[in-house]
């Protein structure tokens, strides 16, 4: 071969591997560092060990947070950790969501514009997908306050109060929660928001819930929050060696009910003509529960592809305003979590009729019947559904 032609070969080869490094470089470039709104999927993730508990063994170990009965081996792993609150949105685009079927305790509220958020809260249970993730609120600061000393508290940012523009900062910032984590301590101890943690411990999953807009794609697992919270030092002890269940006040728990009723179901709207966020709960005579429905269809767990189903559902009653911030729209919302209100306890087929009291913001919300003696609650899932004082339910 000519030596002329041999050069050729050489120069044509060189040319397209130094182009081509050249375009990758440039495009990356481009595009820039990648933002934990474009992180790739993380592997699958598996089942902690608490999902596979050999079936023989006794349920002897009572959950502090609801009552369910675990094994002693699910008890030593929930016994080194402390309660985790997790913000799950319910806007109709977001369904179904993943690990609400999990959680000890799940309270339910509206966010705003007459769409719910539920403050759903892990103990006893690890969940392999929890989501998606959305904002805090104050009124569910409030709530997760209640269980113990610093309890986890993970969300994707929240209502604040914007100094540069003035929005949500009228009238003292009533519903400033993220300044309330600040000034409550949180910000850097026991507050986990996906804006300062991040991607692998939150992420975004869009084919999840395929044609969700962004703000419905944050995800993340139980597993990797409680290591955020014991990398911070905060284990089922905190740095000063205090338990988090050191002044938590523990509700009561009882066994099934023996002579149950024939099936009914309980209804009710959160805002009127919001019927994508009417709640239906349907009693199971079968399984002594209660199965939702969410929107006139059943609300399923995405993990399992199984209805909600819990065994027992509080009703409370408060006082719902408008936080007068001068947000946009007035859109922020406060709800009077703290003092006394009406509930009504649904259970075993039957309907309780009484009061909540919650005497500060750090001690726990107790419910008691119309004879002044607190509730005991059935061993399993406990929802608190929160309805603005004047709501009409329907059985």
């Amino acid at each position: 071969m000519p030596n002329k032609f041999k050069s050729l070969i050489i120069f044509l080869i060189v040319y397209c591997f130094s182009t081509g490094i050249t375009y990758g470089a440039l495009n990356l470039i481009k595009k820039g560092p990648i933002s934990t709104a474009q992180t790739p999927l993380p592997s699958p993730q598996k089942k902690s060990a608490v999902f596979k508990i050999d079936p023989t063994l006794p349920r002897d170990a009572e959950c502090p947070l609801n009552g369910a009965m675990y094994t002693q081996k699910e008890k030593a792993k929930w016994e080194k950790r402390r309660p985790l609150g997790i913000m799950i949105e319910n806007h109709e685009e977001a369904r179904p969501q993943s690990g609400l079927l999990d959680a000890d305790v799940v309270f339910e509220a509206i966010a705003e514009g007459g769409i719910t958020r539920f403050l759903s809260i892990y103990y006893c249970l690890d969940s392999e997908t929890v989501g998606p993730v959305r904002s805090a609120r104050t009124y569910f600061l409030d709530l997760i306050s209640g269980f113990g000393n610093y309890p986890l508290y993970a969300h994707v940012g929240g209502a604040n109060c914007d100094e540069e523009t003035g929005s949500g900062c009228q009238n003292g910032a009533p519903a400033d929660a993220i300044g309330q984590i600040r000034l409550y301590g949180w910000e850097i101890y026991n507050d986990i928001n996906q804006f300062s943690v991040g991607f692998p411990t939150f992420w975004r999953d869009y084919e999840k819930i395929p044609g969700a807009a962004t703000e419905h794609t944050v995800y993340a697992t139980t597993d990797k929050l409680w290591k955020v919270a014991e990398k911070r030092g905060l284990t089922n002890v905190d740095e000063k060696d205090i338990s988090w269940d050191e002044k938590f006040e523990k509700w009561s728990f009882k066994d099934d009910a023996k002579d149950l009723p024939e099936s009914f179901a309980v209804s009710f709207p959160f805002w009127a003509n919001k019927d994508k966020y009417i709640v239906k709960w349907e009693y199971d005579k079968k399984t002594n529960s209660y199965k939702r429905f969410n929107g006139g269809v059943p609300h399923i767990d995405k993990n399992s592809d199984e209805q909600i189903a819990v065994k027992n559902v509080v009703v409370a009653f408060m006082k719902e305003s408008k936080a007068d911030d001068g947000y946009d729209m007035n859109a922020h919302l406060l709800y009077g979590t703290k003092g006394v209100g009406q509930m009504t306890l649904y259970q075993d087929g039957k309907a309780i009729d009484g009061e909540w009291r919650k005497a500060t913001r750090t001690k726990q919300i107790k419910f008691f019947d119309e004879k002044g003696s607190e509730i005991k609650f059935n061993r399993g899932p406990i929802w608190v559904e929160i309805l603005p004082v004047g709501t009409k339910v329907s059985i």
